[in-house]
């Protein structure tokens, strides 16, 4: 394969139509379902879903099929089958994406808007972009880019799901829905990760889990003057300032139970220690810490381990405590939180909540009310092995596009998908990356793709499916 006239078909197609379709997809507030359980009704995941295949469809790849696959109370999926140019052949490559949004979040720039795509500096502005919505185009004008230089590659299935940012639950059953016609495939390129930099290939091999739910302190029916109240009613905030105190030290951050542990691999280890001293000080300078704010941790070796393999919690909402100006004299009758635990990638996230169900509701303080309603369970994932034809066509690939050696990272998010296709082909093999760089702020205010980043990435991908093909040879 010719870097030069990929990489330089590659840019033609981004520049032509992939950039104006992710504005017009950036417009659309087609939000998960669990952030829109009216999402069928409103309709903004099937125009997402139409924007998508209407493009796919138009583009010349030979032999390509595709539907849109829907099943009875599920979110729609996107199904693409490109033949390889071997008829005898059975070997196939899996690709992933997914279309589906996060919220809104508070913070964007004045110029700035979820729903509103703004392009400045080479990187386009705007929810979902990054994450994950250049997936299918990017998955495709790699396939297409080999077509035009008559490059041989295996039979392609593209997998464009609706559901991620809600855990991907309505993806298992599409899978055993399509398992025949999806195959065994022996190498699965998932484009919803992230990168160190945007200097060089960056390859995801592992994932943290996730626990999460709601913890509820209840102490009264109704709320009572506080100064009637205070030093008689215990606090409902105060109680559930004591509960978590069972999950973290509230000085250092750490997560206290051993339970929500696991033993970190030497090779993840070696591969930390190379991504903190390819990277240094960026690992926590990528980060909009307001000033005067300090990393966690003593260095940056251990600062990426603590995002990679180790628990820790997050608040990302509260409950039953008014706004500010609406905040009276009145001892609350209850509070609840958002806990957000990430999990090591061997531990089991479904044990990991009964886990933290048990722990944070036995022996409630004043014997408090106390429930902790779990809504989210996922396991994360550590990928096999990587086989050698897979590492130098990684290398290959990240010095040919990028300049630079590919390198190796542990992701602290989560991709419930990973896990189930970890599961359901155990000796395929993984090329997990992304585009969620420095600052892109997947999830939050400001998330943007890098533009030139994923045009190479996009040709990088290209290579690797070339390479998949002359494996043997």
């Amino acid at each position: 394969m010719d870097a030069k006239t990929t990489q330089a078909f590659v840019d033609q197609v981004w520049q032509d139509s992939i950039v104006s379709n992710l504005v017009e997809y950036i417009k659309i507030p087609n939000k998960s379902p669990h952030f829109d359980p009216d999402w069928a009704e409103h309709g903004y995941m099937e125009e997402a879903v139409s924007l998508i295949h209407g493009w796919c469809a138009e583009q010349d790849i030979a032999g390509m099929q595709m539907e849109v696959v829907r099943l009875d109370g599920r979110t729609p999926l996107i199904f693409m089958e490109i033949p390889g140019t071997d008829p005898n052949s059975d070997d196939v490559i899996l690709l992933y994406g997914h279309l589906d949004k996060q919220p809104e979040m508070t913070g964007w720039a004045d110029d700035l808007g979820p729903w509103k795509p703004v392009i400045k500096d080479g990187k386009l502005y705007g929810r979902g972009g990054a994450d994950d919505g250049y997936a299918a185009f990017s998955s495709l004008t790699a396939i297409k880019a080999l077509q035009e230089q008559t490059i041989p590659h295996a039979r392609c299935v593209v997998i464009i799901e609706a559901c991620e940012e809600s855990g991907s639950y309505d993806l298992p059953h599409y899978i055993e829905h399509l398992r025949e016609r999806i195959g065994i495939p022996s190498l699965v390129i998932c484009l919803d990760s992230g990168a160190g930099n945007y200097e060089q290939l960056w390859l995801t091999v592992s994932l943290r889990g996730m626990a999460s739910g709601t913890l509820r302190a209840d102490v009264l029916n109704e709320g009572v003057h506080s100064g009637y109240a205070s030093g008689v009613v215990p606090s409902s905030f105060r109680v559930l300032k004591k509960l978590t105190s069972r999950l973290e030290d509230e000085t250092t951050g750490r997560v206290l139970p051993d339970e929500l542990y696991a033993e970190i691999p030497q090779q993840r280890l070696d591969q930390t220690r190379a991504m903190a001293a390819a990277l240094g000080d960026a690992i926590y300078q990528a980060y909009p810490f307001t000033d005067g704010v300090e990393p966690m941790a003593e260095n940056n070796y251990e600062r990426l381990l603590n995002r990679s393999w180790r628990p820790a919690l997050s608040y990302t909402g509260i409950g039953g405590v008014p706004e500010i100006q609406d905040a009276g004299n009145v001892l609350r009758p209850f509070t609840e939180l958002k806990l957000s635990m990430r999990l090591p990638p061997t531990l089991d996230g479904d044990q990991a909540a009964a886990f933290m169900k048990e722990l944070l509701e036995k022996d409630p303080p004043e014997n408090a009310k106390v429930e902790f309603q779990a809504d989210q369970a996922a396991c994360g994932w550590s990928a096999p092995e990587i086989a050698p034809w897979l590492h130098q066509s990684l290398e290959a690939a990240s010095q040919a596009f990028y300049g630079k050696s590919v390198m190796y990272m542990g992701e602290g998010g989560t991709i419930p998908f990973m896990a189930m296709l970890g599961d359901y082909f155990p000796e395929a093999q993984f090329m997990i990356t992304g585009v969620l760089g420095p600052n892109s702020n997947a999830h939050g205010p400001n998330e943007f793709l890098h533009i030139p980043f994923a045009q190479k990435l996009t040709a990088c991908v290209a290579r690797v499916i070339a390479d998949h093909c002359q494996r043997d040879n």
